[in-house]
């Protein structure tokens, strides 16, 4: 029972590790969207606040693939960059089209024409987004397993039903002189 609250406890830090930095990612990333954003709706896209917007995401999505591939994520990395990329990009776009809905919904939906309130509306949606983004980043985009960790190689043991419908026995690993630690 020990060995499964280390373990436990093990994750649930990973977990919040995890959070933090991307979290950290994400606050950096915010900025760029909302700078952007701000000064071409108040300068060369005046006229087309959701069209800003879509831009301003677009280039903090660039930033955050790569803080996110190389820091936050880069235990879970996947072998194919290009299919990972491509995940990315998918998820990205779902969460651009949240926080772009957001701001076009209350500009046409709602007839709202006050800028600074689309651009909070338009911040309201990244929020939304940004819970996506995490659970999707995690579970779709940066998936690989962690069973090259030390310490979590089979975890995965842990969830999963023992044939006997029991939960299995974790069994600390040994290091032996015919099998040295990782």
């Amino acid at each position: 029972m020990n060995a499964l609250m280390d373990r436990i406890r093990g994750l649930a830090s990973m977990f919040w590790r995890e959070v933090a930095k991307f979290g950290a990612v994400g606050g950096v990333a915010f900025v760029i969207d909302n700078g952007i954003t701000f000064y071409l709706m108040h300068g060369p896209m005046s006229d087309s606040e959701a069209k800003a917007r879509f831009v301003g995401a677009s280039i903090a999505t660039v930033f955050s693939w790569i803080a996110n591939r190389f820091w936050t994520f880069r235990h879970r990395r996947q072998a194919n960059v290009a299919r990972e990329f491509a995940m990315f990009v998918l998820i990205n776009g779902i969460g651009i089209g949240i926080s772009t809905g957001f701001t076009a919904l209350a500009k046409y939906g709602f007839g709202v024409q006050d800028k600074n309130m689309l651009f909070l509306a338009g911040v309201v949606g990244i929020l939304v987004a940004t819970v996506v983004r995490f659970y999707a980043y995690r579970f779709f985009v940066f998936n690989n397993e962690l069973d090259q960790e030390p310490g979590f190689s089979h975890d995965h043991e842990l969830i999963e039903a023992h044939p006997t419908g029991s939960t299995p026995r974790v069994v600390p690993e040994q290091k032996t002189p015919e099998s040295p630690g990782r």
